[in-house]
């Protein structure tokens, strides 16, 4: 595989991909930002090369490109490919402690740190072909897969592949290919959200274009020149942190305003939703053109805040960092889009499935997990129904597989922020760490597709979860059993298998499902988890809710048909059996996690 992806990159220097004779690529992926990264790295560890195409010079996206260095949620849930980004922060800057520099979070880096660890990830692997300045111009779909054009230095090129993954900001490759997409607020009758407004429309979230400043000491006067169109008045709130209605400011306040996005080395994240840099602008139907355009409006109102706080909050001290960004104006390469368009999808994922999981099924296809709170950013724009941070007290989620699969499309996948989910749940799942992995899950679902030639909507999810699994990423969000647990994949198999149910709990900035793995497990609670696998337990309703013990789990087993249990020790005594142990047991003796499930988590064939 390695061969094949260092064949291409020499072909693609030659000039012209198609004066050579080559296979159809496996695997494309558009957008190497927080998705795109990290879904070639998932396919190649498991033998899939990709081209990975990139339309700025960095890789990374929102974590880098845009500046958001300050990582929302799943602290305490290091899932897969985004726990090894955070330890190789921690060993960069030398420990957890040294990148808890803002209040905001407890992960903050400088952007050009996470690009340079992310490049590495990437090119450690050897088998992932990165092309950076690189524009997709075409796209079409062909019998089994898809042609693209793109433009590199100044050259055409086509290719085609097998499997696409769409992985740019705001859905461009689905845009190409006129998928269907929801843009803006759905309507509560859609959805069926309760929360959603009546009639539908097509206000997205504010987009920011953040800055980094830089600390060049108490006597520096770092002062940006005026920014053209000024007005004091837009930022006058920025510091009314408890009272947005008040016009006085603290001090006090506005350094706890600055000190939100602080970041090691005395830089500083601008980042910031009241009267701050927070933008309105939808442009995801855009030409080229017309984005150019939003985004030096955009850059304009980040100018005129840093303007602001330095000249009249007193931080001229702090002026652009001149060591991040190659930029002419040392800005960040591409503004934060906190929404895209939705496509239509296999399933699509909404606020009830994420407020009681349990009264639904999609929970069993979970392939990428998000503790932070469902959070819209609507300020910036008159008018717009408001969608409340603390309104949707959730407890933290899973993804559903189907939600990265288009229903139009059978070897596209959709990565970042248009995946199908409702407008609502996009205000959780667009933060870092889900986009993480939802990117991991899109390289993993790639591969196993490819290697086996099937649709994508007639995958194996549970191949897709083992893979997961198997590098260390979270299908459910037990956040009291880490990835470090010597049983977490049992847990993890359990907690999807939905045998016993995990305790949701919605909880300040970081919502909480707890598994408690040292509760016991009462007799009706395992049979009733059972039952939905087993057709010899549609009928039994001798389980009581007495503790369950060794022997009656025994017991149980052998009723299954189970001889397997004989093989275990201690299992005539009378204790009881704890969540923990009920996982072991079941993922060593029971094979209910290689019953085949569909996208809606039904189950295809009972034992």
């Amino acid at each position: 595989m390695k061969n094949w992806a260092s064949g291409l990159v020499c072909i693609i220097l030659s000039g012209n991909i198609w004066s050579q004779s080559i296979e159809k690529l496996p695997l494309v992926i558009v957008g190497a930002g927080a998705s795109g990264s990290m879904a070639s790295i998932q396919s190649a560890r498991m033998g899939v090369p990709s081209l990975l195409l990139e339309e700025s010079h960095w890789v990374g996206g929102m974590l880098t490109a845009a500046g958001v260095s300050a990582i929302d949620g799943n602290h305490k849930m290091p899932s897969g490919l985004w726990g090894e980004f955070r330890d190789s922060l921690y060993r960069r800057y030398g420990g957890p402690q040294a990148v808890e520099t803002g209040w905001v979070s407890n992960t903050l880096f400088e952007p050009s740190v996470g690009r340079s660890i992310i490049a590495h990830m990437i090119k450690k692997e050897g088998n992932i072909s990165l092309l950076l300045n690189t524009k997709v111009s075409k796209v079409s779909k062909i019998n089994d897969g898809y042609e693209l054009s793109y433009i590199k230095d100044g050259k055409n090129y086509t290719i085609q592949t097998s499997y696409l993954i769409d992985a740019t900001e705001l859905g461009d490759i689905a845009k190409m290919l006129k998928i269907p997409r929801r843009i803006g607020m759905d309507s509560r009758n859609d959805t069926g959200e309760s929360w959603a407004p009546i009639k539908p429309n097509n206000f997205i979230q504010d987009l920011t274009y953040v800055v980094i400043l830089r600390d060049f000491g108490p006597n520096a006067d770092m002062t940006i020149p005026k920014p053209k169109n000024y007005n004091p008045e837009k930022y006058r709130c920025c510091c009314d942190i408890a009272d947005p209605s008040t016009k006085q400011q603290s001090r006090l306040d506005c350094n706890q305003m600055m000190t939100y996005g602080k970041l090691p080395n005395g830089k500083y994240m601008i980042n910031w939703p009241n009267c701050g840099n927070d933008f309105y602008v939808n442009m995801i139907n855009m030409n080229d053109q017309q984005r150019k355009i939003a985004i030096d409006q955009a850059k304009l109102h980040s100018l005129g805040f840093i303007y602001y706080m330095q000249t009249e909050l007193g931080f001229k001290h702090l002026g652009i960092a001149d060591d991040e960004y190659d930029t002419d104006d040392k800005l960040p390469l591409i503004p934060y889009h906190r929404e895209s368009g939705r496509v239509h999808g296999e399933i699509l994922f909404t606020a009830n499935h994420v407020m009681k999981p349990y009264d639904y099924t999609l929970y069993r296809t979970g392939i990428a997990v998000g503790d932070y709170p469902i959070d819209h950013h609507h300020k910036q724009k008159p008018n717009v129904p408001i969608i409340d941070f603390f309104d949707i007290k959730a407890p933290s989620y899973n993804v559903p597989l189907g939600s990265l699969i288009p229903k139009s499309q059978d070897r596209l996948i959709i990565a970042e922020k248009s995946i199908s989910v409702s407008n609502i749940v996009n205000g959780a799942t667009r933060l870092q760490p889900v986009v993480l992995g939802i990117g991991q899950a899109a390289g993993a679902l790639a591969a196993i597709a490819y290697k086996n030639n099937v649709a994508l909507n007639k995958i194996n999810i549970r191949e897709v979860q083992h893979a997961l699994l198997s590098s260390n990423a979270y299908i459910v969000p037990f956040f009291d059993v880490l990835n470090s647990d010597q049983d977490f994949r049992a847990i993890q198999k359990l907690g999807v298998l939905g045998i016993v149910q995990g305790i949701g709990v919605p909880y300040k900035w970081a919502n909480q499902t707890w598994f408690y793995p040292d509760r016991i497990v009462t007799e009706y609670e395992a049979v009733n988890g059972l039952r939905p696998y087993f057709r010899a337990l549609h009928q039994k309703y001798d389980a009581s809710g007495e503790p369950m013990t060794l022997k009656y789990l025994y017991d149980l087993f052998l009723s299954l048909g189970y001889d397997k249990a004989f093989a275990m020790p201690n299992m005539s005594g009378q204790s009881p059996v704890t969540r923990r142990q009920l996982a072991v047991l079941i993922d060593r003796f029971l094979p209910i996690f290689d019953q085949s499930i569909d996208l809606q988590g039904h189950i295809i064939t009972k034992i």
